[in-house]
């Protein structure tokens, strides 16, 4: 397992190559690597007994790691039962998926455009009575194509479901405080939201209006920027956001882990970055700011950068 293997070894140049092979050779291998990095963030809510000897060397670790072995599945089925118990599975099955850091544009069979963002992952359901797109995870622009046989067009997201009325909009799942809420946003058209615990909580949305909403109710509609997808041409467009929230964005967009010291919080960035280089918008970040970035290497893998006063 290559959890336990860099853990024990991290600094071999050869392994890491050789892990970094196998991560990039198949969806499925980033998938199930996403759910080892899931389970290492949780590493801190488990008991601290447990978590210190699976991170400490010799037999206890080892010990520690058979009892993490049985709760999360590593030695039964290797990273693809470790993803299903993660909650992965449907993202690993899944007819459409971006990795982390990674968009696509597709041209669906009934001419309709969907554009999926960064660790998106939905399912295709078009039949003869209906056009459905099942949105597990992540962010979609979808532009509408007329259907001679006016079959409805529907997103189903985990709060419920936006119908579309001929038109151009965004589904994106909630994440982190917001995890039980959707939010939907409409730039040509008309939307129609319908919570999934109460469809009497119906709501219409037009072009220029957004919304959140749980499963029992939507938000009211507020303005959406037309900034709002610029994600889809690989643009992140601010307006004096705080620095926290910036660096939380640039991460949910790039795949990049970056976070940035809680004393910086009230620093405002405005401006056009491009999501195609991460460094260079952190470069320019500590440039103008004055600000120093620090690289800490995380214990399973991969690189954190964090932004903090020079």
């Amino acid at each position: 397992m290559w959890l336990l293997e860099l853990q024990a070894d991290g600094d071999n140049a050869e392994l890491r190559a050789r892990w970094q092979h196998w991560l990039e050779s198949s969806p499925e291998h980033r998938y199930a690597w996403q759910a080892v990095e899931a389970f290492g963030e949780r590493m801190g809510r488990l008991p601290p007994a447990l978590a210190h000897a699976a991170l400490s060397p010799g037999k206890s670790r080892r010990r520690a790691i058979k009892a993490l072995a049985v709760l999360i599945g590593v030695g039964v089925g290797g990273g693809t039962w470790l993803a299903r118990e993660a909650g992965q599975l449907p993202l690993l099955t899944a007819d459409l998926r971006t990795a982390p850091g990674e968009r696509r544009t597709v041209t669906l069979t009934d001419g309709s455009l969907l554009t999926l963002n960064t660790d998106t992952a939905l399912d295709l359901r078009f039949g003869a009575q209906s056009r459905l797109l099942v949105l597990h995870r992540g962010e979609i622009l979808v532009t509408t194509a007329p259907d001679p046989a006016n079959r409805p067009f529907f997103v189903d997201a985990p709060q419920g479901r936006a119908r579309a009325l001929g038109t151009r909009y965004s589904v994106r799942t909630g994440s982190g405080q917001d995890g039980a809420l959707t939010h939907v946003a409409v730039y040509e058209g008309s939307v129609v939201i319908e919570p999934r615990s109460d469809k009497a909580a119906a709501l219409t949305l037009h072009a220029g209006q957004q919304t959140r909403f749980s499963d029992q109710a939507a938000e009211a509609p507020t303005a959406v920027a037309a900034s709002t997808s610029a994600w889809a041409r690989g643009i992140l467009v601010a307006e004096d956001m705080p620095l926290d929230a910036f660096v939380a964005e640039l991460s949910r967009l790039t795949g990049r882990t970056v976070r940035c010291d809680s004393s910086l919080n009230t620093l405002k960035v405005s401006g056009t970055y491009p999501l195609s280089d991460p460094d260079a918008v952190l470069d320019l970040l500590a440039a103008a700011h004055g600000l120093q970035i620090e690289l800490r290497r995380r214990w399973w893998g991969g690189v954190e950068a964090r932004l903090s006063p020079a």
